[in-house]
């Protein structure tokens, strides 16, 4: 049988003793590190505060809540708030750290990255949450994203568009075709697209720097002559789903490079996944336990 010892708080009292000298000077004891204040949690209560809170989403509520239940000492919401203020401070090196490896890496995915992960909040979604980062305002290499307009403020990135949120937009137009079987130009456009990813997946498994240039042509044109027929056939927008699919195909088209990026450079990813999966749990932990 495997069980944890009875758990309680132990109070330790530090004594720091003070004595004044023949000469008037007074000497007083210092405090062992990390005891700076009358009465204080430790450190071990600390980080289970922060894992209750951060580690396994549970709100300050409950994380008070938990403590005070499990080793029998009260824990307010805001000692809560303040334990994990202070663990941020203490981060403030390892994120300087981390903002500069992703500035200064050749590709980033934007949200995040995969290998160093930058969380960052700000009042503000655009432009003024990115540039207080501290990441794009400083880059220069390829950086991956969900062509959000704020992205293409910086004109000195190299950007390369996610296909797996176009692939969801074209879906949404090959939905709504025709249920005869008919062609439709979203399907051709997918198809040419999902047929280069096959085509680098190939390659990089030789060990090829390239995609053969004759395949690589074949199913760009076809992308492309498909795209051309979306804008034409949407080109009225007499109705709200033809505003969308005209500028869905516009789009595509106008931005033909970033989207295909992924298939002349073997660094670029296909889509922007990674940067999705490192945002997914901070947005369950929202979902579960709000802020």
């Amino acid at each position: 049988m495997f069980d944890l010892p009875p758990i309680t708080v132990r109070v330790s009292e530090h004594q720091l003793i003070a004595r004044r000298c023949r000469c008037g000077q007074v000497c007083r004891g210092v405090a062992p590190g990390g005891v700076n204040a009358p009465v204080q949690y430790g450190s071990r209560i600390t980080a289970i505060i922060v894992y209750l809170y951060m580690g396994q989403f549970l709100s300050k509520k409950r994380t008070a809540q938990a403590l005070s239940e499990l080793f029998g000492t009260p824990v307010s919401e805001g000692t809560v708030a303040r334990a994990t203020g202070r663990a941020s401070c203490d981060l403030k090196g390892f994120l300087e750290l981390v903002r500069g490896r992703i500035t200064e890496a050749p590709v980033v995915n934007v949200d995040e990255t995969g290998k160093y992960s930058l969380i960052t909040v700000h009042r503000r979604r655009g432009t003024k949450g990115m540039d207080h980062a501290g990441v794009l305002s400083g880059f220069t290499g390829v950086a991956v994203h969900d062509a959000w307009a704020p992205y293409d403020t910086y004109s000195r990135v190299t950007h390369a568009l996610c296909n797996s949120h176009v692939l969801r937009e074209l879906q949404a137009v090959t939905d709504l075709a025709p249920a005869d079987g008919a062609w439709c130009w979203a399907t051709q456009v997918t198809d040419a697209l999902l047929a280069l990813k096959k085509l680098v997946a190939a390659a990089i498994e030789a060990d090829l720097t390239q995609i053969d240039a004759v395949l690589a042509a074949k199913q760009t044109n076809l992308l492309r002559s498909a795209v051309l027929i979306g804008v034409g056939q949407n080109q009225a927008r007499t109705t709200k789903i033809m505003a969308t699919h005209h500028a869905l195909a516009r789009r595509i088209l106008d931005r033909h490079d970033d989207y295909l990026r992924f298939s002349t450079d073997f660094r670029v990813p296909f889509d922007n996944n990674a940067a999705e999966r490192e945002i997914r749990m901070v947005k369950l932990r929202q979902k579960v336990s709000g802020w």
